[in-house]
């Protein structure tokens, strides 16, 4: 008896005790667990199947640049954590696989390989990796859903700066620009919201709420079937155009004019 309570009295007892309770928990709760519970992380974010072609997928097209295991490297960032919505916008919009390094990947068709059912498999592995943003559902997305001009405002509040107030795009620094809108489908558009490709921000829900988003959807989506009361469009990116074709115009007839009545005075002589 004095032996066990001179072991009790030992330093290193508390971290045994706390040590065998953690277990006793751990192996509790496996056995208790519903198996959906206890599947790994992969598995909750797709079949598993779809995670097994995904990661072959990734070792044939994304590795050389992303790493073999997803942890990034000098070509390329690591995707751990980066989510399924990520890799969906980046591969269905032909931005990746990158083909020539540079300051902005830009939109472009797709590879080969790529279709709805290799860009599942390939978000699936990904989104094992370490979670992050999932694809959103088109109920989501759905533009006849939202509020045309609710989106108007949000879009004015937060993305004219850089994408023009159509949706037109336009030039930022260091080479880097603010693509056009006029190609994205909704669930691109959402997706970029929630990942915030190359040089833009994250817009989560705690910013502008999932409602809001598809407003802002129903905004961008409905201003692209708006016509062009002038006739031209001019690129629809707003009054510099227009008043720069104005003044080329002007300025063209004027020299134009004037180069016709100094050969007619020239005739008359």
């Amino acid at each position: 008896m004095n032996r066990i309570t001179a072991r009790r009295r030992h330093p290193l007892a508390r971290y045994a005790v706390l040590l065998l309770a953690l277990g006793l928990v751990g192996g509790f709760y496996t056995l208790v667990a519903p198996p959906g519970e206890r599947a790994d992380a992969a598995i909750a974010s797709g079949r598993a199947d779809d995670v097994a072609q995904g990661k072959k997928l990734f070792e044939q097209s994304c590795a050389s640049c992303h790493g073999l295991n997803a942890e990034g490297t000098a070509q390329g960032p690591s995707l751990v954590g980066v989510g399924a919505a990520a890799v969906d916008f980046q591969v269905s919009s032909g931005r990746m696989p990158l083909a020539n390094p540079g300051a902005q990947a830009p939109r472009k068709p797709t590879a080969p390989w790529v279709n709805d059912e290799t860009i599942k498999q390939l978000s699936a592995y990904i989104q094992s990796l370490g979670g992050g943003p999932t694809v959103p559902s088109q109920e989501t997305v759905d533009p006849a859903k939202g509020n045309k001009a609710k989106g108007g405002e949000l879009f004015r509040a937060n993305c004219i700066q850089c994408h023009n107030f159509v949706g037109s795009g336009g030039a930022l620094t260091q080479g880097k620009y603010a693509p056009p809108l006029h190609e994205s489908t909704p669930t691109q558009i959402y997706e970029a919201m929630i990942t915030g490709p190359q040089a833009m921000p994250v817009f989560n829900d705690s910013i502008i709420t999932p409602e809001q988003k598809r407003d802002m959807i129903a905004y961008i989506v409905g201003v692209r079937e708006e016509p062009n009361p002038g006739g031209a469009g001019l690129g629809r990116i707003g009054p510099v155009t227009e008043g720069l074709v104005a003044w080329i115009a002007g300025i063209s007839l004027l020299v134009l004019a004037a180069i016709w009545i100094t050969a007619k005075k020239r005739q008359a002589h």
